[in-house]
């Protein structure tokens, strides 16, 4: 059976690659990104959307009218809009996560940055993000592009991913490591 991981990361690949080349033509790169945000924002939002993205169950035109009407709604037009449909016509609205997390990777990449996926229990201040990119910044000796989602199930501390990177400093993660240690000892 094949490795699905990679067959996403492959198909996402391709798809953001194509999706960066559009937007780099239209000269739209960061309002393409913004809207992808906001597409990222919605599916987090909506076990609905979740659902028709991950589903087998729809078929390729229901997805397609489906995800153009969600579009539509969301002001998602123009690139992004059409690219969604392309996503859906082709079955591969499964790949839209990845899709976006790539794009946010080569579009940094393109700009001479890193990019980095930072996890917090709550939502960072303007200057702990200032703080947190300085820090990053000075380890990687690049400017650093960060995207910071919100878990409140690590109930403090941050994941960072930075390239094949990642440090976990997360509380929930040190109790886990905690409770081996307290097993091993009784």
């Amino acid at each position: 059976m094949a490795d699905t991981s990679s067959l996403i990361s492959g198909v996402a690949e391709r798809y953001a690659s194509s999706l960066f080349e559009l937007a780099l033509e239209a000269g739209s790169e960061a309002a393409v990104a913004e809207e992808l945000t906001r597409l990222e924002s919605l599916i987090e939002e909506s076990d609905d959307l979740k659902r028709l993205i991950v589903s087998p169950v729809f078929s390729a035109e229901d997805q397609f009218k489906a995800i153009g009407a969600i579009a539509d709604k969301a002001g998602l037009t123009g690139l992004v809009g059409n690219f969604l449909r392309v996503v859906a016509k082709n079955r591969r609205l499964f790949a839209v996560p990845g899709i976006i997390r790539a794009y946010r990777l080569i579009a940094a990449r393109h700009r001479g940055e890193v990019s980095a996926e930072v996890t917090s229990a709550h939502a960072l201040s303007a200057e702990q993000e200032n703080e947190l990119k300085a820090a990053l910044k000075s380890v990687t000796g690049k400017d650093v592009a960060m995207h910071v989602n919100v878990d409140p199930s690590i109930m403090g501390g941050l994941i960072v991913k930075v390239g094949s990177r990642q440090i976990d400093t997360s509380l929930r993660s040190k109790l886990s490591t905690l409770k081996l240690a307290l097993k091993e000892v009784g």
